[in-house]
């Protein structure tokens, strides 16, 4: 047994080589950048909490915090329903439901350049495919991503188009994990089909509502690529989320430990937001 657990030791070490160099090394950097002021050049200054003081009283900072809740707010309600109703509509074994299921997955294993350029065209105000559409109904189309007031919902419209698969596919996987045999019995007592979606499907299909709620929280207060792709955070500030912000600041501005202190205060508010959600699913969250 010693002889198989010292064996198992030696195959697995390799494989925390990259995960201490690309993740544990970067967090303790991180974290002891946030107390320190470096431009990539010139030597490390430790400044102890100046860079926090500095973040709490920055407009920007709460601006940016503003447009991922505004994201958030407007991308989660919209991938989970359309993703609900594509699983509901493809928990049917049909002629081309397979096909079907791989349609909507294809736009999650795209590349963000790709959907980015394609969303961009979609929505060009001059001469894109909607604007187009409406103009013939005599409609003049907004400026979309040209736009202060259009420009997130530019951006969500393209996330929610290109995650929508993902969610699908989680929620179908927790559809098809439902005991058929509660449905069953309830038809048989004479419930109709909404009292069956809104008292049993949708109750023991929490633990995967829960998974991608969690799931889209965490990934969504990192929105980046698609920001940086369709507006650059513009116009106007109008889509300057927090991790655009972070690296702008790394970057572009050289504010390595700013940088640093605004991704620990980002970390936080994603831990905080994870830990309550963990805390309030029992409330909520069914198991079969």
């Amino acid at each position: 047994m010693k002889k198989d657990s010292r064996v198992a030791s030696v195959l697995i070490a390799p494989s925390f080589i990259p995960l201490i160099a690309f993740l544990i090394l970067p967090m303790i950097a991180a974290v002891t950048l946030s107390f320190a002021s470096w431009d990539l050049l010139s030597p490390i200054k430790f400044v102890g909490f100046s860079n926090f003081k500095e973040l709490f009283s920055h407009s920007l900072f709460y601006k940016s915090l503003f447009n991922s809740l505004i994201f958030i707010a407007g991308y989660l309600p919209l991938v989970y329903f359309l993703g609900l109703a594509a699983a509901l509509g493809l928990n049917k074994k049909f002629r081309g439901s397979n096909l079907l299921r791989a349609a909507y997955f294809l736009p999650v294993v795209t590349s963000w350049v790709v959907v980015s350029l394609l969303w961009k065209w979609i929505l060009n105000p001059d001469g894109g495919v909607v604007n187009s559409f409406l103009h013939v109904f005599g409609i003049h189309g907004p400026g979309w991503w040209t736009s202060p007031t259009w420009a997130m919902p530019s951006v969500i419209i393209a996330s929610v188009w290109k995650d929508l698969g993902y969610v699908m596919l989680i929620l179908l996987s927790g559809l098809q994990s439902i005991p058929p045999e509660y449905q069953e019995a309830a038809a048989m007592d004479g419930a109709t089909k909404r009292q069956i979606l809104f008292r049993i499907t949708l109750p023991l299909l929490t633990p995967a509502t829960f998974f991608v709620i969690v799931i889209s929280l965490i990934n969504n207060f990192q929105v980046f690529d698609q920001i940086y792709l369709m507006t650059g955070g513009g116009p106007d500030g109008s889509t300057s989320v927090l991790v655009q912000q972070i690296v702008k600041n790394a970057f572009d501005y050289g504010r390595m430990g700013f940088a640093s202190a605004m991704s620990m205060v980002l970390f936080a508010i994603i831990l905080l937001i994870t830990l309550a959600q963990l805390r309030l699913q029992k409330r909520w969250v069914h198991y079969a």
